[in-house]
């Protein structure tokens, strides 16, 4: 009688300590991950408060639709992520006529610098936005 008792209790210790093993890895590994996703959105936001952008002009004096805006921020972006909406609608292929500072072959859009873009238009448009990948977006009348 008295090694059943010590054996039961010693069985209960093991599935006690292995009950706890499981549980502290699920919890240290779901704070991690929460932790992991606060400082995401930190650096999302931080990013987002750093980034400004201003459409200087939007134009159709030549046929073409021509924008040209200024990273005001102090962000770097790039153009693979920045999007461009005339008249509500997604515009795609603009990049392959766009300049920064007059050069075609970057894609990186530093503080300061100015964009250009030349589209075809589709109808007479009203207005433009340009929004980059922070959320952050600015809108222009055409002239």
């Amino acid at each position: 009688m008295g090694f059943s008792v010590s054996g039961s209790a010693a069985l209960i210790f093991a599935g006690l300590l292995i009950a706890f093993g499981m549980w502290h890895t699920a919890a240290t590994n779901s704070f991690e991950r929460v932790s992991e996703a606060q400082s995401d959105r930190s650096d999302g936001l931080l990013d987002q408060k750093n980034t400004a952008v201003v459409v200087d002009s939007a134009s159709t004096a030549d046929g073409d639709l021509t924008v040209e805006a200024t990273n005001t921020g102090s962000t770097a972006l790039s153009l693979n992520e920045t999007d461009l909406l005339v008249d509500n609608e997604y515009r795609t292929g603009w990049r392959a006529n766009a300049t920064v500072d007059g050069d075609a072959a970057t894609y990186l859009w530093l503080p300061g610098e100015q964009l250009a873009i030349e589209v075809p238009p589709e109808g007479t448009p009203g207005r433009v936005k340009l929004a980059t990948e922070a959320g952050v977006s600015d809108t222009e009348v055409v002239a």
